[in-house]
């Protein structure tokens, strides 16, 4: 079951799950229904830190844009594929943006659209839900390898 993100609650998840460093392990379009995309981040990030001398533990999230309206997905030869270098999520204009690229913004700005589209990956809908999956109660599907 998914969760509801509203754009009051970015900030408390983007402080809960620290998305730099992590991996993308799928990204998914779903048509639910005729003329509809969703798309689905299968990521692998970290908690945040809970306390003094503890390591923060691995966890797969499921991002899911739903009603979306804009996204692309891009690979360049020469862009390494390893780690999430910078992540952003932001609401503007009435649509929630994921973004997994670096790009450098000056201390205290805020990323703008353009930010967004400038993307090698990125998808913008309306409505922004997520999922943690894990393990111990969640075993992977078949296709996919353990983490």
């Amino acid at each position: 079951m998914f969760e509801r993100l509203g754009p009051n609650d970015l900030p408390r998840f983007l402080r809960q799950y620290r998305l730099v460093g992590g991996r993308i392990r799928r990204v998914r379009i779903v048509y639910p229904r005729p003329k509809e995309i969703a798309v689905e981040f299968h990521l692998t990030v970290r908690e945040a830190i809970k306390g003094l001398g503890t390591e923060p533990g691995s966890v797969r999230l499921i991002l899911r844009l739903e009603g979306v309206e804009e996204f692309r997905f891009q690979m360049r030869p020469s862009l390494a594929k390893v780690k999430i270098a910078d992540a952003r999520i932001g609401y503007l204009n009435g649509l929630f943006y994921v973004n997994f690229d670096a790009w450098s913004l000056e201390p205290g700005e805020q990323a703008k659209l353009h930010d967004y589209r400038a993307s090698e990956t990125y998808a913008g809908g309306r409505e922004l839900l997520w999922r943690e999956v894990r393990p111990d109660n969640n075993p992977p599907a078949a296709n996919e390898p353990p983490p």
